[in-house]
């Protein structure tokens, strides 16, 4: 029996190979994806230059302020329910539906309370409908 001690080798691995590789298959995935443009809407606002309503005539002015508060006339309301608004609009205009109604609303008034006023005076019956702008600056 031969009870000599066999030499030990080092088992080494070679990890170039496997960097290789890994660079090669992040070229290819550079190379093969394709990436999407992020494209967001431009918007022109249209800009209003017709002359002010006459304000002799009867009309329903419900103002919004940046809270999303509103005003019918002048006067505020309790809070910013369309059931409230819709209430406020039948005392204040009765039974005629021919009132010119404008909603002016403050430049950082949610839209959803501009959406509400709208909605509310649509369900009224109310078809003359105006919204508020004010005039370029030059």
């Amino acid at each position: 029996m031969n009870f000599r001690e066999r030499p030990s080798t080092e088992v080494n691995v070679n990890l170039t190979p496997l960097i290789d590789v890994v660079f090669l298959l992040l070229i290819f995935f550079m190379v093969s994806t394709s990436f999407t443009k992020e494209t967001h809407l431009k918007i022109d606002l249209p800009e209003a230059v017709a002359n002010a309503p006459d304000p002799s005539a009867d009309m329903i002015e419900v103002v919004i302020n940046s809270d999303g508060n509103y005003a019918l006339n002048g006067q505020e309301l309790v809070d910013t329910k369309a059931e409230t608004l819709k209430r406020a609009l039948g005392e204040l205009a009765g039974d005629n539906r021919d009132i010119p109604f404008m909603i002016t609303a403050d430049a950082n008034t949610p839209h959803q309370s501009v959406v509400t006023a709208m909605d509310a005076a649509g369900q009224m019956g109310f078809v003359h409908l105006k919204i508020a702008t004010q005039r370029p600056s030059q």
